[in-house]
């Protein structure tokens, strides 16, 4: 793939296959906590896109030009707000992709709910991460701390400026 051009990305409702080939992907650290458990596990224990019914609710795939998985994104519903769940496939991570990536989220959760305001979480240390979600459009709005699976850890809450888009 060429680093010169950012592929074209867009949003599919993500199936069983992918949900497994997600399971799979390796990252490299400090990004491997990102990893997930494997999707014998997910299936067993029905949760996140293991569960069936959430993964059709709240889980799309990303798909490229070629209708290859890319990513994946959960839009998990909050009262007035959409949030962002966004994970792109590890050997496309750090080529300059994630701003189209992102927006191709953006897209599917402003025709879900235009109403919505759309936010997602960062790690404070993913300089890389909240970088991308600048560029698309995101404001940092919140720093907190909350339980993940290594301890407490701080988080920006960054949302999305519809006027940008």
């Amino acid at each position: 793939m060429s680093h010169l051009s950012t592929p074209y990305f867009h949003t599919a409702p993500l199936n069983e296959q992918q949900a497994a080939e997600i399971c799979e992907w390796v990252y490299e650290p400090p990004y491997d906590i990102y990893g997930w458990m494997s999707w014998d596990q997910m299936q067993e224990l029905e949760i996140e896109f293991g569960d069936p019914e959430l993964r059709q609710q709240q889980y799309l795939a990303v798909l490229d030009a070629k209708e290859e998985l890319a990513g994946f994104a959960q839009l998990f519903p909050l009262q007035q707000t959409i949030r962002l769940g966004i994970g792109m496939r590890p050997d496309l991570c750090g080529n300059g992709y994630g701003t189209e990536f992102t927006l191709a989220v953006v897209r599917t959760a402003i025709q879900r709910n235009p109403e919505a305001e759309i936010d997602l979480e960062v790690l404070i240390w993913n300089q890389r991460a909240i970088r991308t979600y600048q560029k698309a459009g995101f404001h940092i709005t919140d720093t907190y701390t909350r339980r993940t699976p290594d301890g407490m850890k701080p988080f920006y809450c960054m949302v999305y400026n519809k006027q940008t888009s």
